[in-house]
């Protein structure tokens, strides 16, 4: 652990869902006082029981902490809990660092960053591959855009979460989170359809899955996923209505750089095929009964 960085650094969370309560509970199990707020008290529990303290609002938990993250959903709620009295910007002040692991649009990120160094603090974009078992394990892969020296100090906290990568300039972490989620949404599309086909020509599914995955055409990602596609789960790891938000926002960005990407435009398609049919909520793994049914 760096010498400016020790246990005794206090950690707030603005955002405690699936990914940003995992987050704070492996800090607390390490010894960080952490103080957090959400829209909600209600789910917040048991990360009270075990040493969290409540605040009232993202101000409150950005004045508390050396070390603020956020875990959103999309752009209106970063903007939302970054403004205003009671809004993040407003418990900010030099020394403090702002890490985002939302995965929300380049764009608007780096608009609230050049607000939070008006603050005198610095605000570094964090999102992370992985799912919440990743979270749980530590082993997320996390891509950090923003200022250098801010990344050195918050890395050891990094650590704790998964292997972190300073990829360059404010913004370039969540390109980069982009660009990879286009690939995951496209591997469980090729799977899935894949294993379309084969099953309607009379290949047991589960036989067909077990062979896809063994194959070299199976990634550590479509491995992992592969159960859930023969069993889907009630609680997603990753839902659709989540990935799709990102390949919005990966088209987004591709119009702004007129960079092609034809497959992400095919992901978008099957996407917004399966929130019609109602697996908004439902894990990414379910695009498989979504193709058996258009």
């Amino acid at each position: 652990m760096a010498a400016d960085q020790t246990n005794d650094t206090p950690i707030g969370f603005v955002g405690l869902g699936h990914m940003g309560g995992n987050m704070a509970a492996r800090f607390l199990g390490a010894g960080y006082p952490v103080c957090g707020e959400a829209r909600s008290k209600d789910h917040a529990q048991e990360l009270l029981d075990q040493g969290l303290t409540w605040l009232e609002t993202p101000r409150e938990v950005a004045a508390s902490a050396e070390v603020l993250f956020t875990s959103i959903p999309n752009d209106a709620v970063l903007q939302e809990v970054a403004s205003g009295s009671d809004g993040i910007l407003a418990g900010l002040a030099p020394g403090k660092t702002w890490v985002d692991v939302s995965t929300v649009s380049p764009r608007v990120s780096r608009e609230v960053a050049e607000r939070v160094a008006g603050t005198g603090a610095v605000m570094l974009d964090a999102p992370v591959s992985g799912s919440v078992p990743q979270v749980q394990s530590g082993t997320l892969t996390i891509m950090v855009g923003g200022d250098g020296e801010a990344y050195e100090r918050v890395e050891p906290l990094l650590r704790e979460l998964g292997t972190p990568t300073h990829v360059g300039a404010n913004g370039q972490g969540l390109m980069l989170k982009l660009a990879i989620n286009i690939s995951l949404a496209v591997q469980v599309l090729a799977l899935s359809e894949g294993l379309v086909l084969a099953e309607r020509d009379g290949v047991d599914r589960e036989l067909a899955l077990k062979v896809m995955t063994e194959s070299p055409i199976g990634s550590p990602m479509l491995k992992a996923r592969a159960p859930l596609i023969l069993e889907l789960p009630e609680e997603a790891w990753f839902d659709i209505g989540l990935m799709h938000k990102d390949i919005r926002l990966a088209l987004e960005a591709a119009g702004e750089s007129r960079t092609p990407v034809p497959s992400a435009r095919a992901a978008d398609e099957v996407l917004t095929e399966a929130e019609g049919l109602g697996y908004e909520h439902r894990d990414l793994a379910a695009i498989f009964e979504v193709l058996g049914k258009i």
